[in-house]
Parts: structure tokens; C-alpha cells; sequence
């Protein structure tokens, strides 16, 4: 599970076996983990999370959108 950002208490990532779906993140923190779609950014789950965390979540997807689709590539492949 590769790590591609870290900010504040929230962990962004992907799984290994990821590769066959469009690109996306996963965002933990503690016992809740969120999906968000990268192109464009938008949630799949919330897994826990309040609106306002996922708010701030995709705040931050939002402004490493460039970053995490260049790790996404990085690590998957185009």
C-alpha cells in the first residue's frame, strides 16, 4: 500500500491491487478510510468520515490532484 501524501492526521494511498480501476485514493485516519475518484476529484465512500473531514479530504485531493495522479501513473503504470 503505497503512501503518497501525508498531511495533518490523514494517510493517502493506494492498494496494490488497485491497477484494472481509473484512478483513485484512499484517505485513513484511525479506523475510517475514504475513496475518492482523481479524474474528476470526487467521493465514492466516506467509510466513517463526517462531512466536514471529507470536505477537508477533498480539499486536500483537490490541491495534489497533479501529485497523486503522477503517483498513481508512477506505480500503476499508464
Amino acid at each position: 500500500m503505497p503512501t503518497v501524501i501525508r498531511s495533518g492526521p490523514y494517510r493517502l494511498f493506494f492498494y496494490a491491487g488497485d491497477r484494472d480501476e481509473s484512478p483513485h485514493v484512499h484517505a485513513e485516519r484511525d479506523d475510517k478510510i475514504a475513496k475518492f475518484w482523481l479524474e474528476p476529484v470526487r467521493l465514492q465512500y466516506s467509510g466513517g468520515f463526517n462531512r466536514m473531514e471529507i470536505s477537508r479530504i477533498q480539499k486536500i485531493i483537490q490541491e495534489n490532484q497533479r501529485q497523486l495522479l503522477e503517483g498513481w501513473h508512477d506505480y500503476f503504470g499508464r
